[in-house]
């Protein structure tokens, strides 16, 4: 579960970056539209996970392409998705050039087969990051866990340039969280200082409760709850 969520994850960051779409099983969740015939928003809100999430209007929503789908002989005896195959990306958005690009995945527990509590939060988010180590090199990571509205978010940041490419310096964080119905984790890469913080302050809204920042100010500061 970890390698297979962590490689997946950080293909889907280079997609707007130029490079070829992943052969993977996670399907973009479609965007809002702030207006009719205008450009999708880059903001998600997931009724069936239950969380909203909306990044500042000059970022660009990201329509990453996904695998062509097997054609089965027989539709009939066709397994339903389980597993590492319910890994859905929610959001995929980018800003500015060098892009930052930020990604949001979630794994609906109905799907995954079985739910994941916040005992499981830290091996879930130390598996997500994982997968940096494929495509970039990193200094040590910094990690932090925090409370938001009542919900613990492990996160991690930690600086790292393309492998092959020193001169590109990045920053990643990674949040991730567990709500009832599944587990929400946000990506970010940032080219620079404003496209971090507009990641850190965009408004979150988990399970229906107060809209707040993201990452707080205080969160690589703040006790573990």
């Amino acid at each position: 579960m970890r390698t297979q969520l962590a490689a997946g994850l950080l293909a889907l960051v280079t997609v707007p970056l130029g490079s070829q779409a992943p052969a993977s099983s996670a399907k973009p969740a479609p965007a809002a539209t702030s207006a009719a015939g205008a450009a999708p928003a880059a903001q998600v809100e997931r009724d069936d996970i239950g969380f909203s999430y909306r990044l500042p209007a000059d970022w660009e929503f990201v329509a990453v392409p996904t695998a062509p789908k097997a054609v089965m002989p027989y539709p009939a005896l066709a397994t339903a998705a389980k597993g590492d195959a319910c890994v859905d990306v929610a959001l995929t958005a980018k800003h500015a050039n060098p892009a930052s690009v930020v990604v949001v995945i979630v794994l609906p527990f109905a799907c995954y087969g079985q739910s994941m509590t916040t005992s499981d939060l830290e091996n879930f988010g130390e598996g997500t990051a994982e997968g940096m180590k494929q495509s970039f090199d990193v200094a040590e990571p910094e990690f932090a866990t925090y409370s938001l509205d009542s919900h613990a978010v492990w996160i991690e940041r930690v600086k790292g340039t393309p492998k092959n490419h020193p001169e590109s310096q990045f920053t990643f964080e990674i949040a991730c969280t567990m709500l009832e119905k599944g587990a929400v984790c946000w990506l970010a890469m940032a080219a620079d200082a404003a496209s971090l913080q507009a990641f850190e302050r965009s408004m979150v809204s988990l399970n229906g409760g107060t809209a707040a920042v993201l990452v707080p100010e205080t969160a690589f500061s703040a006790p573990k709850p």
